[in-house]
């Protein structure tokens, strides 16, 4: 082998050399002659020594080059640790005993020593480089497991459709979600991150420090994720998801209302209290109630299937439900003379106000049918009983709405009371997306038996809106006490009528 690397040396010089090489060049013991004509034709002379060696160098240079191996570079071999060498042998760990580096570990070749190309790498180098690249590759883990993470359901139950839908409207018409990249060329905060950390503030009630290591970001930067996503969310939910019962609502939840032994009632209707933890002192009297804590009031109508219909809140906690009642534009829409006209029969006479189940300190209304606080006898006494199992249905959303969202459940630790009352307003309308997402997995009704139709039941009839009659006139006869009590004694006909026959009701 060193013969022919010699003689590959030689090659080198000679091609190398434009000009007729000297004796220096040639060394003492080499000579030239000028071959003669016979040599040129084949004549085995001793002075063709030059021709000869050239010949034979050239043919120990192919068969050399013939027999070298091209090695394919590997990736492996640049990033990390090296997993294999350019031979395809396997990479060992050695120790360099230099004097610049003694002691230091580096990553060779057990065949280093066939003049080819073979993998050469400082252990550290390959061990920064290794961690740099799993640092990265945890990372892109990260996001993927934070993204199927987010799209899963929460304890607030947001299923995948309706979160990306959610996010989507956020990042198209919400300009602080929209993406967008710094001086430097380097991405914000995706979408994703800030919806998430907003969420999880509202569906677990922590502080806003509680999503940094989860989201990667600050505290200041989560507290306002969690109000730019309370005002993006009222600004394009709201008037879907909080709005007034159309006639094609107000026709199911009559046709429910009927079935369950009342006709003609659209909900129940009741007051929450949401303590305020960090209310300003000089409120305190004003928003508690003798020794309790501070308190706003929320008051909502909901009906069988949890959907809040209606939600006033922002009353301090000194109020009740009837002080609540006079600040409450819950019947503004009637007294306006903007709601859809409703008529409905119990017990063959007409009406022409729908009306809520209400708990005793409600007002004796034609709007507000209460239960019997003493009842005597089996008809009053199943009247009082089926009144009080359906006027749980406001009780049982408010219950739904705080287990969906702890940040109802827990204390407010907010100072400002209008940034207290989005979230509220927040929380309520992604309570009624979640209501009308899974509404068909667990209610029993067909919300397509109650469109508007040729056949309509003829126990109800919802027409537009009317506008006979002056305000005076509306507002009297949504607080007429006649009206309420005819209406009362023909609910508790039309119950006995109903549900008087079962066995369950003989021991009433």
């Amino acid at each position: 082998m060193k013969e022919r690397l010699s003689k590959l040396a030689i090659l080198d010089t000679l091609l190398a050399k434009k000009e007729p090489l000297s004796k220096e060049d040639m060394g003492l013991d080499y000579s030239y002659t000028q071959p003669s004509l016979s040599e040129e034709y084949g004549d085995n002379s001793a002075d063709s020594g030059y021709s000869q060696m050239e010949a034979d160098i050239l043919l120990d240079q192919t068969e050399i080059e013939a027999a070298r191996r091209q090695y394919p570079p590997q990736p492996e071999v640049e990033f990390g640790f090296p997993k294999e060498c350019y031979c395809g042998g396997e990479p060992l760990v050695a120790t360099s005993y230099t004097r610049n580096d003694p002691g230091r570990r580096y990553y060779t070749c057990e065949n280093i020593d066939d003049g080819d190309c073979h993998v050469w790498k400082w252990w550290d180098v390959a061990a920064t480089k290794e961690i740099i690249a799993l640092s990265r590759h945890c990372g892109h883990l990260s996001d993927k497991v934070d993204y199927l993470t987010c799209v899963s359901d929460y304890d607030t139950q947001l299923n995948q459709p309706l979160f990306l839908r959610i996010v989507h409207r956020l990042s198209t018409e919400v300009e602080y979600f929209q993406p967008s990249e710094d001086a430097t060329g380097r991405s914000s905060l995706s979408p994703l991150q800030k919806c998430t950390a907003a969420i999880r503030q509202l569906a677990y009630g922590g502080g806003a420090d509680t999503v940094d290591e989860y989201v990667r970001l600050g505290e200041t930067t989560a507290r306002k994720c969690l109000h730019q996503f309370t005002a993006g969310i009222i600004h394009l939910f709201g008037d879907e998801y909080l709005r007034r019962p159309t006639p094609e609502d107000l026709e199911r939840l009559l046709q429910i209302g009927e079935e369950r032994g009342f006709p003609g009632t659209v909900g129940s209707i009741d007051c929450m209290h949401w303590e305020w933890k960090n209310c300003p002192t000089a409120w305190k009297g004003m928003y508690s109630r003798g020794t309790s804590k501070p308190t706003i009031v929320l008051e909502a109508v909901a009906s069988s299937d949890l959907w809040i219909w209606h939600a006033f809140f922002g009353a301090p906690g000194t109020m009740n439900d009837l002080n609540i009642l006079d600040r409450s534009p819950v019947f503004d829409e009637i007294i306006n003379g903007n709601a859809p006209e409703v008529n409905f029969y119990v017990n063959g006479r007409e009406y022409h106000l729908a009306y809520y189940l209400a708990d005793g300190i409600y007002p004796k209304w034609a709007t507000f049918i209460q239960s019997i606080r003493l009842p005597q006898g089996p008809k009053n006494c199943l009247f009082a009983k089926h009144q009080e199992d359906v006027r749980k249905d406001v009780e049982r959303a408010f219950g739904v709405l705080q287990a969906r969202f702890a940040v109802v459940r827990n204390p407010s630790n907010l100072w400002d009371k209008y940034k207290i009352g989005n979230i509220m307003r927040a929380c309520i309308i992604l309570h009624n997306m979640i209501v009308e997402d899974e509404r068909d997995s667990y209610t029993q009704h067909n919300a397509s038996e109650f469109q508007q139709g040729e056949d309509v039941d003829p126990t109800f009839v919802v027409k537009g809106t009317t506008n006979l009659g002056n305000t005076m006139d509306r507002r009297a006869e949504v607080r007429d006490r006649q009206g309420h009590q005819q209406l009362k004694e023909d609910l508790i006909e039309n119950i006995w009528v109903k549900f008087g026959h079962l066995p369950s009701n003989y021991n009433v």
